[in-house]
């Protein structure tokens, strides 16, 4: 008898101290889950990638063991960021051409073109991007006439920062058959003593960017795997994709499924026929780090080339309003079409005129309360009698905090006083929906979603202007900057039950900051490092 009581002893011990096996227990954190409420924890579990269970460090120790344990030491943790607008791919691609970003001249950028050329001298064809007439002394356009001397018979071609604007070399313009006096929907050719200067504003670059050879799955390689260090390296989880030709995508899988890729994607397909006639009927496609459902649609340029489509004239430059960049006849019956479908219509529209046509258009085929989450990718200036037209049937407006404070140099140049007060107004665009995602743009911007937080809550740029924030009247709390940078995010792209929270059963994707970016003083904002990114409990940096 006193045997079996032994035993039966030792059988309720042993079971009293089984614990369940995970693969990783994170503890001694200040966890900001972004649930609902905004709960913090101090611990969780991790098991194939995916959260078991948050609590405190003795209940979570308690419950679980685990070979990889992580101490925090009290430091922050949060979801892993998601940037809602980017261009991953192009930001890639950029790496390896000149970089024009910052600089102050004309002359600045034909000395970089100059020195690449130089150290890639077997390249076919230079390209480069992040050229902005704004930041030289005479904000003007250039002319392409060193290029012309200087690469007599290499094509070259420099995108402007915003992606709405090219200057390419004569050599360039030949190759694509551009002459003076050609028409062009949506774009225009300038021409100064009636010839090219070889500025080519909006859809008129499409003819010399066709003429540059298709880039191989070893370039994808080359240029996806930059980008996705610099990612991981700056908290970002998953980035929006927003454009990509079937090409793209299927190189994007290809590197994912032979484990080289690791970075979570939602992509947005490009505004092309052949895009639609291998998605539409099949629907969207989807893997565990990649979701194909957005369809990416332009409806106008970008304010600082004057390619935005205004309702009235530019303040500085009487008689330009801009222009949509297709009939409007074809963003009508593109939404027709994919009403009737599972994607989502993402369309870009900085002027206040391109936000009311794609706004009228939505309300058109949208019923209020419905779910198909269509977005304006950008949202940028939106007139008075316009910001309702969100809300009523539920369109969900996804903005770049860093273009407020890149812009807010000189956009009260190019719409005037009143009408500036109706742009970036990140505020008002949230309570339509309750919700905003927010995203970066980059390579247009800076790829750093501090430099987002910043944006999004102090309302200054890296160097701390202006001194008292930019209409800080639209600026976000930092708990919403968070939930954007995040859950937010995740919800724009149909991802909020598996990304965006640090809760049970989602992915554990999760980042360790060594500053609280709810707590830290706004001065040190910029100065917040990322300690460690995990991707589907994997620490990927």
């Amino acid at each position: 008898m006193r045997k079996l009581c032994l035993l039966a002893s030792i059988l309720v011990l042993f079971a009293c101290n089984t614990k369940q096996a995970a693969d990783l227990i994170v503890h001694n954190a200040k966890v900001y889950t972004v649930d609902s409420a905004f709960t913090t924890v101090s611990a969780f579990a991790v098991k194939d990638g995916v959260i078991l269970e948050t609590g405190s460090d003795s209940a979570i120790m308690a419950a679980y063991e685990a070979k990889e344990m992580v101490n925090a030491e009290g430091k922050a943790i949060y979801p892993g960021l998601i940037d809602a607008h980017a261009h991953f791919v192009g930001y890639g691609r950029a790496l390896f051409q000149v970089d024009l970003f910052g600089a102050n001249s004309w002359e600045e950028v034909v000395q970089r073109v100059a020195d690449f050329a130089k150290a890639h001298p077997d390249e076919p064809w230079i390209q480069g991007r992040g050229w902005d007439q704004n930041r030289w002394p005479d904000k003007q356009f250039p002319d392409n006439s060193k290029l012309n001397e200087l690469f007599p018979d290499k094509p070259v071609v420099l995108t402007r920062v915003d992606g709405h604007a090219s200057i390419a070399n004569n050599k360039a313009l030949e190759l694509a058959g551009i002459k003076a006096g050609q028409q062009i929907t949506g774009g225009e050719i300038m021409v100064k003593n009636g010839q090219p200067t070889g500025v080519l504003i909006d859809n008129a670059d499409n003819a010399v960017y066709a003429q540059i050879p298709k880039p191989t799955k070893t370039d994808y390689a080359k240029w996806l795997l930059a980008a996705q260090k610099n990612c991981f390296e700056m908290g970002l989880t998953t980035i929006t994709d927003c454009g990509l030709m079937h090409t793209d995508i299927d190189m994007i899988d290809a590197l994912q499924k032979d484990n080289q890729l690791m970075m979570r994607l939602y992509v947005m397909l490009s505004d092309n026929p052949e895009n639609y006639a291998k998605y539409l009927d099949k629907g969207p496609y989807k893997t565990d780090r990649l979701f194909v459902k957005g369809v990416k649609v332009y409806a106008d340029g970008a304010l600082g080339s004057r390619g935005a489509c205004l309702l009235k004239h530019y303040s500085d430059q009487p008689g330009w309003q801009g222009f949509l960049l297709s009939k409007k006849e074809h963003f009508d019956s593109l939404a027709a079409v994919l009403s009737k479908t599972d994607f989502q219509m993402c369309t870009h529209a900085i002027g206040d005129s391109a936000n009311r046509e794609v706004l009228n258009i939505y309300n058109r085929y949208l019923q209020a309360g419905n779910d198909k989450r269509w977005r304006i990718e950008h949202a940028q200036v939106v007139n008075e009698n316009d910001f309702d037209l969100f809300g009523k049937v539920a369109v969900v407006p996804s903005v770049q905090p860093t273009h407020a404070t890149s812009d807010m140099y000189w956009a009260g140049d190019r719409l005037g006083a009143e009408r500036l007060k109706g742009a970036y107004a990140y505020q008002r665009l949230l309570k339509q929906n309750g919700w905003l995602p927010l995203g970066t743009d980059f390579p247009v911007e800076d790829i750093s979603p501090f430099k987002t937080f910043l944006a999004a809550v102090v309302r200054k740029d890296a160097k701390g202007f202006p001194e008292q924030g930019f209409q800080m009247e639209n600026a976000l709390t930092r708990e919403q900057t968070i939930r954007g940078m995040t859950i937010w995010a995740a919800k724009a792209n149909f991802m909020e039950k598996e990304i965006g929270s640090i809760e049970k059963g989602k992915k554990a994707d999760f980042i360790l900051l060594d500053k609280d970016l709810m707590t830290v003083a706004d001065q040190e904002i910029l100065n917040t490092k990322v300690l460690a990114t995990y991707s589907n409990g994997k620490k990927v940096f």
